[in-house]
């Protein structure tokens, strides 16, 4: 089974919910380290970026809510007629708050579920959070908490539900207790944080959380893939470093699983800062990590 002639490359550069250190760049080094032709990708669309704010708004507690709501709906109306068509969407961010839109596409279109792979489970609350940044709560506001600004967006809240949503390699848990922020274990949401995925064995848990998904009546599932799952030995090149994480070897294991059920959809790649790798060696491995992933199953 291949996808290489049905993927359709969609660019989304926004930073709103982080800040202006270069993941923007992502899409672009992709580009050129031959990420587009090694899977014979289409280009589908650019979703133009908005003007970042840095001040905090004091009743949300976020950075840019409304842009970042505005962007949703612009990126989810790029996405749907991808899906709708039946290609697969590879939405290149930016930053993780670029789910919002991708998910915000399919809750319109049926009930689909969240394969997250984040270093961070990403389930921070506004108000805990020392930056406002969405990049940080992106699972949180996903599944219904936070804001109505963004959290439910068009009416639709929650984009996912927490029963429909698989976080996968997630080593931060210590680090957010101490923030006070949302228990994501405390939730309906399945949960396999690194140290279980490796007791597991991370191709035989990659397969559990995809079973727990298809026990559900769902239309398929979204892929988010946040590069900083990576281990930090090999990928540095992200804004909030952690020790430990994902060898290449075994984020193809996990993608290979994911790709090979029918009800993958699309997949969205975010955090990755091109300007931290001086002389492109990341990019250069991350690029054939991530087309070994999509395409050999």
């Amino acid at each position: 089974m291949t996808r290489q002639s049905n993927f359709s490359i969609i660019e989304a550069p926004s930073i709103l919910g982080l800040k202006p250190t270069g993941v923007d760049c992502l899409p672009d080094a992709l580009r050129k380290a031959g990420f587009y032709e090694k899977l014979a990708a289409d280009f589908e669309a650019r979703v133009a970026a908005l003007e970042f704010n840095p001040q905090r708004d004091p009743q949300t507690h976020l950075l840019n809510a409304e842009g970042i709501a505005t962007y949703s709906r612009s990126l989810s109306q790029v996405v749907e007629p991808v899906v709708r068509s039946g290609r697969f969407p590879i939405v290149l961010g930016g930053d993780c708050s670029i789910l919002l839109g991708n998910l915000l596409a399919l809750r319109r279109l049926g009930r689909y579920g969240l394969f997250f792979l984040d270093g961070h489970s990403d389930f921070c609350q506004p108000e805990a959070d020392a930056f406002g940044e969405v990049a940080s709560m992106d699972l949180a506001i996903a599944t219904g908490r936070g804001p109505d600004i963004v959290s439910n967006i068009n009416g639709l809240k929650p984009l996912v539900r927490d029963e429909d949503t698989v976080v996968f390699g997630d080593r931060d848990g210590e680090a957010t207790e101490g923030y006070g922020d949302h228990n994501v274990r405390s939730t309906r949401i399945y949960t396999r944080n690194l140290e279980e995925v490796r007791q597991t064995g991370v191709k035989q848990a990659a397969l559990e959380g995809l079973d727990w998904l298809m026990q559900k009546p769902l239309d398929g599932f979204w892929i988010h893939l946040d590069a900083d799952v990576l281990d930090d030995a090999i990928m540095p090149a992200v804004d909030y470093r952690m020790p430990d994480g994902l060898s290449f070897a075994e984020l193809i294991d996990v993608l290979q699983v994911l790709m090979a059920s029918p009800k993958a959809i699309g997949i969205n790649i975010t955090i990755f800062n091109p300007k931290l790798d001086s002389d492109g060696t990341i990019t250069q491995a991350f690029t054939q990590a991530l087309v070994m992933g999509l395409t050999a199953h």
